[in-house]
């Protein structure tokens, strides 16, 4: 896994938890990850306070050169997806079947970036018609693939979402 480049989107009020922990975890397992942001060297701040500061800033990235995406939760996801930019990050990994990670409201990304038709996921339950609109399967389990598409519902579901994350890192080619 050494080999492999994961985006970790940030802005402020990321859940705080879905954004350190995926991170955390993938590092353990070797995995270079990137925290992404609108701005390079910014300090963001999670809703419960946690501080991350971004690696690079959105415009700095090829998303061609990384394996897979993760969006954390919280309330960032309304605000990272108002940039084109994010939006085509997430279709760049949707087209070439790179592993995107989305978990609570980060499926708001998904839906803007028009991906989700017909893809079974999970979320948050405060946005499952938005999803439901966008023509995902929804369903109320703790993580749930779809192809390369691995979903979550919140915090207490993390070891199971960075499992299945994790296991479609592995199969990626």
């Amino acid at each position: 896994m050494e080999s492999k480049k994961i985006i970790a989107l940030i802005s402020n009020d990321f859940e705080d938890l879905e954004l350190m922990y995926p991170v955390l975890r993938l590092r353990e397992e070797g995995v270079t990850v990137h925290v992404v942001g609108e701005t390079a060297g910014k300090k963001y701040v999670g809703k419960y306070g946690v501080p991350c500061i971004s690696d690079y800033s959105f415009t700095d990235i090829n998303p061609a050169d990384y394996d897979g995406i993760l969006v954390p939760g919280g309330w960032a996801p309304d605000a990272l997806r108002r940039f084109p930019v994010v939006l085509d990050m997430i279709r760049n990994m949707d087209d070439r079947k790179r592993v995107i990670g989305e978990i609570c409201h980060a499926g708001w990304v998904l839906i803007s970036a028009g991906i989700l038709k017909g893809i079974n996921v999970t979320s948050t339950p405060g946005i499952r018609d938005d999803m439901r609109n966008a023509g995902a399967i929804w369903h109320d389990v703790p993580s749930i693939i779809d192809g390369h598409i691995v979903s979550s519902r919140r915090p207490p579901d993390l070891p199971e979402y960075m499992k299945d994350y994790i296991k479609i890192l592995k199969e990626q080619n």
